[in-house]
């Protein structure tokens, strides 16, 4: 068979939503080897080839990573030709109560000591918030100069250069980005001692009423991070990265060696399969302050840049794609409204759907000139589909919504 179900796996993290409140758990119901603890949190829904947490056919249980090795047709010559005889991306749902990880994933050379790159893409499911890459660095200046805690933390030495490099009549980005490179560094490498007493600090002052109007936007989120991550320096960021908030059906793409951490919403994820993560605040785990801060690129600009546009896929009427410039990957909405249909024409390689929304079908024809069916009668079904195969989605009374991650070189 060129398209089969699957049966998928959850990973649950301290930062996940608890129980059926989480999407993740909502989705994970339909393998048949998940069983719902509501105290449990329910963060990251695995759809792909990764050993952490293989998903496997859902009819024979057997994993889709050995499943593709007695099968390599299923990739299509072209992707086996530049990723390997194993699917080239990891696709996720991911259900966030609180905030995770002041992070980034190394580029290429770096991930040669560390595993693999893990370029990625996120997709907002439900209003999701997150932070995103460095803030025009004229905002940070005037945070430097009207908090007194960043400062206190950066040094002043190194925040007088900083404004100075961006007040310049005609700054250098060589300038300007390695001043950024040193206000950063020197924050996310302060004493945990001065950390937590320029925190309590900062958000004594918020609790009474002296925050300056330049602090307006990212006080609230301050105070709520300072309840989640008590005395950690990754609540500064709120000086530093851009907040960016996606509403459903709107996407961001993080290239490696780019700053990120979620803040709250459900998402889907795509990324290169990888474990790829360096991590330096928002975090009960491992941090790694000298790695992520000399990896870094330090590009910065507004919010609305990371922002990805959908695209119109060639010719369907209702699926949007998402593409980022790497060959691993891109992602395929598809929302249709009641009674609907659409076509998917053959593409060169492998692909993982899930239904997050309403009921359908999903109807193809095998090489042999059979046509099949596949029920996606709930949200959280999870099917492979192979390489030159067409699909067609026809939703149900409810209409459908169907993520779709795909390969094509």
């Amino acid at each position: 068979m060129s398209v089969f179900q699957l049966s998928v796996g959850a990973q649950c993290y301290d930062w996940g939503k608890l129980g059926l409140d989480s999407k993740v758990a909502q989705f994970a119901q339909c393998s048949p080897e998940f069983t719902v603890n509501e105290a449990k949190p329910y963060a990251e829904l695995w759809m792909g080839t990764h050993p952490s947490l293989a998903s496997k056919v859902f009819k024979t249980g057997e994993t889709l990573k050995a499943h593709l090795a007695s099968h390599p047709e299923l990739l299509g010559d072209k992707v086996r030709a530049e990723f390997g005889d194993d699917l080239p991306f990891l696709f996720k749902v991911l259900a966030i109560r609180k905030a995770l990880s002041i992070q980034a994933h190394p580029d290429k050379a770096l991930a040669q000591k560390l595993h693999k790159e893990r370029p990625d893409i996120y997709k907002a499911i439900t209003d999701f918030c997150g932070f995103c890459g460095f803030l025009p660095v004229e905002k940070i200046a005037e945070y430097l100069s009207f908090v007194p805690e960043l400062t206190e933390l950066v040094s002043k030495p190194i925040a007088e250069a900083f404004r100075m490099a961006v007040t310049e009549p005609q700054p250098t980005y060589e300038t300007i980005e390695a001043c950024l490179r040193d206000v950063f560094t020197r924050l996310m490498s302060a004493e945990d001692a001065d950390v937590q007493r320029e925190v309590q600090n900062l958000i004594a002052r918020y609790e009474n009423g002296q925050s300056k109007p330049a602090e307006e936007g990212v006080k609230e989120l301050a105070v709520e991070l300072s309840k989640q991550y008590p005395g950690d320096v990754g609540i500064f960021c709120v000086f530093l990265l851009n907040v960016v908030k996606l509403h459903a059906g709107q996407a961001v793409f993080l290239k490696a060696n780019e700053p990120h951490a979620y803040i709250y919403g459900d998402i889907m994820e795509c990324m290169a399969t990888s474990d790829n993560v360096v991590r330096a605040g928002l975090t009960p785990k491992l941090r790694d302050v000298p790695t992520l801060t000399s990896m870094l690129t330090y590009k910065w600009g507004p919010a609305d840049s990371q922002i990805m546009p959908p695209v119109k896929y060639r010719t369907t009427k209702a699926t949007t794609i998402y593409d980022p410039p790497i060959e691993e990957f891109s992602v395929l909405m598809t929302c249709l409204k009641a009674g609907e249909n659409e076509i998917h024409e053959p593409i060169d390689g492998p692909s993982i759907l899930i239904i997050t929304e309403g009921t359908g079908r999903l109807v193809w024809t095998e090489k042999d000139g059979s046509q099949q069916e596949g029920a996606l009668d709930k949200p959280g079904i999870v099917y492979f589909a192979g390489a030159g195969v067409g699909l067609e989605f026809a939703a149900g009374e409810n209409g459908m919504t169907v993520y779709r991650a795909v390969t094509e070189v």
